[in-house]
């Protein structure tokens, strides 16, 4: 499986009155790990958007294990399950610095067309990198 970690520290405003990360940060977490992940291989999701190409979450899955808490290093990890002609999966989790496990999840994206909205093929060397 193709992998990419980025490290993040959980702030103060993150967490809610016990210390514990609020569960609608995770969302941003994995987000930051899917961009750098897209980064990493070249691809910038700033240049996809600046050519016409978008890609949307249409699916995701969360599993909550363990709480983060407030000043936690925490360890992105975002792997790229599969590409089929429109859509792009992968499988994501989050461990802190003890390497426990704490969230898992999994995201659909499929590529759009940002004018019409409608799915698209990615262009050839968006496929060549993903299946690299």
């Amino acid at each position: 499986m193709k992998e990419h970690q980025i490290q993040v520290r959980v702030r103060y405003s993150e967490t809610d009155q016990m210390s514990v990360v609020y569960h609608g940060n995770y969302v941003p977490y994995f987000e930051m790990g899917r961009v750098e992940w897209l980064r990493n291989k070249g691809i910038s999701y700033k240049s996809l958007e600046e050519n016409g190409i978008a890609l949307p979450i249409v699916s995701m899955t969360l599993n909550y294990k363990k709480p983060a808490r407030y000043d936690d290093l925490l360890t992105v990890i975002t792997k790229f399950k599969s590409q089929t002609t429109v859509k792009v999966e992968f499988d994501c989790e989050i461990r802190n610095e003890n390497d426990e496990l704490l969230t898992t999840a999994y995201f659909l994206l499929v590529f759009v067309n940002i004018n019409s909205g409608k799915p698209i093929a990615p262009p050839q060397y968006i496929l060549d990198i993903m299946n690299d």
